[in-house]
C-alpha cells in the first residue's frame, strides 16, 4: 500500500511589523540621511611643505607630506577648519573634496595653543558647508557622528555617544576642554568634524588614546568658532591676561588656607604691574570663580581667562584669610610666559630633610641668584618629605606659614613655633617662578 506524503511549502517567518521596529527604522533612516547630508562638507587635508636640501647638489621645491588628516568646510566661499598638527610646518595644503576634485589651500592662520588651523581655497563654485552648533548644550550620552578620512578611507562615518565633557590635563594643547566620544576615531580623523543629530558641528576631532578603544577627543565648537573667527579676521588669537602664577589647591593647601570645600585655584604669585596686581589680588589668594564660572583647576582658570579679550573687565572671586572678596579686573593681553607652576604631590610623613643657608653675596654668585636675601635650600635628602614634595637644591624659601623669612633669624623663629603634628606652609621661588607647598615634619 502506497502512502502519499504531502509536499509542504517551506515555512517563512512573517516580517515583524512591531511599533518598536518602526521606531528603529525611523532612527536608522534619520542617521543615514544625516550622513548623506554632512559628508560633502568633509574634506581630506594633506600638508605641502617646502623642500630645501643644501649640499653639493642642492634641491628646492615643494612636496606633499605622506599621510593626511581631515577638515570641514565652514563657509561656501572656501574656508576650511582642520587641526594645526595636520598642517604644521606646511606652506600650503592639498584639499580633497567629496566630488573627487582637488584644490590647493592657503594656510590663513594657525593657533597651536588650541591645535586649530584655518585654510582657504579659491573656487568659483559654492562649496557644501557645515555650521557650528552649541557645544555648551552637549550632554553625556547624546548621539554624535564622526566623519573623516581614517587611514585614507575617504569620508568614513562612525556613530557613537558623548562619553564625557570638560576633559583636560591630556597634554594635547595648552587650552583643553575636550568632548570625549566613543564614535570611532582613528589616525586620519584629525581635523574632521563631530556632528550632532541636527548636522551641526559640535567639535573638531583632534586625538585618540592609542592604547585604548572608543576613547577619542574633540575640541568643543564654542572654543573652535571663537578661535576661528579671530584667525579669520585678525590672523592671530589675542587672549585675555590676568597676570598670576597658579597651582592646584590640594587638600593640604586647602586646610592651610582655610578653604573648607577645597574648591578653587591657588594664586602663588601676582606679577607686579599686571592686571591682577592692579586690581588688588595677592599671593595666597584662592581664586574660586571668574564671573559666573566656578573654578576647580589651573587649566580651567587659564582657559576661562583666555576666552576673554584684552580690555574686558571680569569679576574675580577670591578667598583671602577666610574672607570672600570680589575684585573687578581689567584684563590685559596674554603674555608668552608660563603661568602654571609645577607642583609636588602627596607628602610623606617623615622629617623635612632639607639643609638651608642664608643668601649672601657669595652664595648668590655661586648659585647665579638675582637676590641677596632669603633662605636657600642647599641640600635635599633623598627619601625625605621635602624630596617627595619635589623640593630641590637651589630653591629659595620666601615665606613660612605666610610670614616672610628674609633671614635665618625669622626662619628659625617660625619653625620653633610649629607644634608637634602641625604642617608647615612654604612659599618657594624657583627660576623666577613661585609655588606653595605643604610639608609635615
Amino acid at each position: 500500500m502506497a502512502f502519499v506524503v504531502p509536499v509542504c511549502a517551506p515555512a517563512f517567518a512573517a516580517p515583524v511589523e512591531s511599533k518598536g521596529l518602526q521606531i528603529l527604522e525611523e532612527i536608522q533612516n534619520a542617521i543615514s540621511e544625516l550622513a548623506e547630508h554632512v559628508t560633502p562638507t568633509v574634506v581630506g587635508v594633506s600638508a605641502i611643505r617646502q623642500l630645501s636640501s643644501p649640499g653639493k647638489f642642492p634641491r628646492q621645491g615643494r612636496f606633499k607630506m605622506p599621510g593626511a588628516g581631515s577638515g570641514v568646510v565652514i563657509h561656501e566661499d572656501g574656508y576650511i577648519v582642520t587641526n594645526n598638527h595636520v598642517i604644521n610646518n606646511g606652506v600650503e595644503a592639498e584639499v580633497h573634496f567629496s566630488d573627487q576634485s582637488t584644490l590647493v589651500a592657503k594656510i590663513v592662520a594657525q593657533d597651536p595653543d588650541t591645535d586649530l588651523a584655518l585654510l582657504k581655497v579659491e573656487t568659483d563654485r559654492k562649496l557644501p558647508s557645515a555650521t557650528f552648533g552649541d557645544s555648551g548644550a552637549v550632554k553625556v550620552g547624546q548621539w554624535v557622528l564622526a566623519v573623516g578620512n581614517p587611514f585614507g578611507l575617504d569620508r568614513t562615518v562612525t556613530l557613537g555617544v558623548v562619553s564625557g565633557i570638560g576633559r583636560e590635563n591630556m597634554n594635547l594643547s595648552r587650552y583643553e576642554n575636550f568632548i570625549q566620544t566613543d564614535a570611532s576615531i582613528n589616525p586620519g580623523n584629525s581635523g574632521g568634524p563631530l556632528f550632532n543629530l541636527r548636522g551641526e558641528v559640535i567639535g573638531i576631532n583632534t586625538a585618540i588614546i592609542n592604547f585604548a578603544q572608543g576613547i577619542g577627543f574633540a575640541i568643543p565648537s564654542d572654543m573652535a568658532s571663537r578661535i576661528i573667527e579671530q584667525l579669520k579676521t585678525g590672523g592671530k588669537v589675542v587672549r585675555g591676561w590676568l597676570g598670576v602664577g597658579i597651582q592646584p589647591l590640594t587638600p593640604q593647601l586647602a586646610e592651610k588656607f582655610g578653604v573648607p570645600d577645597g574648591k578653587g585655584v591657588l594664586a602663588n604669585e601676582v606679577f607686579a604691574g599686571d592686571p591682577a596686581d592692579q586690581a588688588g589680588l595677592k599671593s595666597g589668594d584662592i581664586i574660586t570663580r571668574i564671573g559666573n564660572e566656578r573654578l576647580e583647576s589651573p587649566n580651567q582658570l587659564s582657559r576661562v581667562v583666555a576666552g576673554f579679550s584684552p580690555g574686558d573687565t571680569v569679576v574675580v572671586h577670591v578667598i583671602r584669610d577666610g574672607a570672600l572678596l570680589q575684585l573687578p579686573v581689567l584684563l590685559g593681553a596674554k603674555q608668552e610666559k608660563p603661568v602654571v607652576a609645577s607642583l609636588p604631590q602627596t607628602p610623606a610623613e617623615v622629617d623635612l630633610g632639607i639643609d638651608v643657608s642664608p643668601i649672601t653675596e657669595e652664595v648668590a654668585e655661586q648659585f647665579s641668584l638675582d637676590q641677596t636675601t632669603g633662605i636657600l635650600v642647599v641640600r635635599v635628602v633623598r627619601g625625605s618629605v621635602a624630596y617627595a614634595e619635589g623640593l630641590r637644591k637651589g630653591d629659595i624659601i620666601q615665606e613660612v606659614n605666610r610670614a616672610a623669612v628674609p633671614t635665618m633669624r625669622e626662619f628659625r623663629q617660625i619653625l620653633k613655633e610649629v607644634q608637634a603634628g602641625e604642617t608647615i606652609l612654604f612659599r618657594i621661588l624657583r627660576e623666577s617662578k613661585a609655588f606653595f607647598v605643604v610639608l609635615k615634619p
